[in-house]
């Protein structure tokens, strides 16, 4: 586990603790989490690269990010890539998307029959308009029928390997999907549901509505619920579990640039008062690292630079680097010219406090979902809207 700076009981400054807090263990099927600790699927950030660098930080449950089941099934260069995991993620977790219950029953058969997957996490969050407007993603638990029908045949699929779904609460406030739909999960027997407490409408704007997961919570009795939905430190953590009596948490956007946040999480769930507060110094040897593993991954350094990029300005808020060492972070070619870079920061610098924290990553505001003509007119799936389903299945994540 990488270490870091941090501050415990006996040093903590008042601001800095937080209230310990011990939990039972997790079982989502098979799999037993010690820490309640779920990192949620995110399009291009979740890769083997991240996944691993948390690990270093903390425990928990780390899945891949979303792959296209149809893609899978025709295994195609891009999603076998993203399949792999690196020997040293000893529970491999992989998150599919799928419209096509066949489809997706294929694509959990092959993860299974090659050996690929210890656990399979189905999406239906995805808000993303070019995704809804083909009824995919958030937009398909209103076709109550097709979604029971695709969770049913991948948990038959599936077998003795864990399969879970994760979903919002509905396309906006007035039709809302997610007690339906967590019943009918439920019955078809997942191993576990998570709600990101959000509707599609909301995107990630505004705050997440945790009643919704203590609702869920209160209506699904025989397997976990996991909330989902600013989780920004641990304590925000701590305080989903007392407010919705979840079992467990699930964090996205909090841990960008912030892997030693499942440090702190670990440390929380098992009664231990610590917080990390990295220098800009540990900060820096998490970025590099984090491009080390990106390099590994790709298998190529150019492209892992180019990916990288885009951790810049979340890795570094707060801190004191002048606007033109960002940009030519945000431009870095090579490992080398990384090195450099990071050489002319103030590694001595201390941890800045709240600048460092709180919410990062995409908000953005409500808007309309994007949906298929007439596809609130009824709850079961009209045969005019199958080919708008196939169109579905695109290389993108959200939820």
């Amino acid at each position: 586990m990488s270490t870091l700076t941090t501050v415990t009981a006996a040093n903590a400054p008042v601001a800095a603790r937080i209230p310990a807090a011990t939990t039972e263990p997790l079982r989502i099927g098979n799999i037993e989490l010690d820490v309640p600790v779920v990192l949620a699927p995110m399009a291009g950030i979740t890769n083997t690269a991240f996944r691993r660098l948390c690990r270093e930080y903390g425990a928990g449950l780390y899945v891949s990010e979303m792959i296209t089941s149809r893609a899978l099934v025709e295994r195609t260069p891009e999603s076998m890539r993203l399949i792999r995991h690196h020997e040293s993620e000893t529970t491999r977790s992989i998150q599919l998307y799928g419209v096509d219950p066949k489809t997706v029953s294929e694509a959990v058969t092959m993860l299974v029959a090659e050996d690929r997957a210890d656990h399979i996490d189905l999406n239906f969050g995805c808000p993303v308009p070019k995704v809804t407007r083909k009824g995919g993603g958030a937009a398909l638990p209103w076709k109550l029928g097709l979604f029971r029908e695709i969770v049913e045949g991948a948990v038959a699929a599936a077998g003795d390997i864990p399969l879970t779904v994760k979903m919002r609460k509905g396309i906006d406030s007035d039709h809302l999907t997610y007690l339906e739909a967590g019943k009918a999960a439920e019955g078809a027997g997942v191993a576990s549901i998570a709600l990101h407490a959000r509707t599609a409408a909301e995107f990630y704007s505004g705050t997440a509505d945790w009643s919704a997961i203590a609702t869920l919570k209160g209506t699904i009795t025989s397997v976990p619920v996991l909330g989902n939905g600013d989780i920004w430190s641990a304590q925000d953590a701590l305080r989903m579990v007392a407010e919705t009596g979840c079992d467990g948490v699930v964090v996205g956007r909090g841990c960008l640039g912030r892997p030693w946040l499942f440090g702190d999480l670990a440390a929380a769930f098992r009664g231990e008062e610590m917080k990390a507060q990295p220098t800009l110094g540990e900060v820096a040897r998490a970025f590099k690292r984090h491009a080390e593993l990106l390099v590994e991954f790709f298998e190529e350094e150019d492209r892992a630079c180019r990916d990288i990029r885009k951790h810049v300005a979340w890795y570094f808020k707060g801190y004191s680097v002048g606007g033109d060492l960002r940009a030519r972070l945000a431009m870095v070619q090579t490992l080398a010219q990384l090195d450099d870079l990071l050489g002319t920061l103030d590694w001595e610098q201390p941890y800045p406090g709240a600048d460092a924290e709180g919410q990062r990553g995409r908000a953005g505001t409500p808007k309309r979902p994007s949906l298929p003509d007439h596809w609130l007119d009824s709850r079961e799936l009209q045969e005019t809207h199958r080919a708008e389903l196939t169109e579905a299945e695109l290389n993108t994540s959200g939820g």
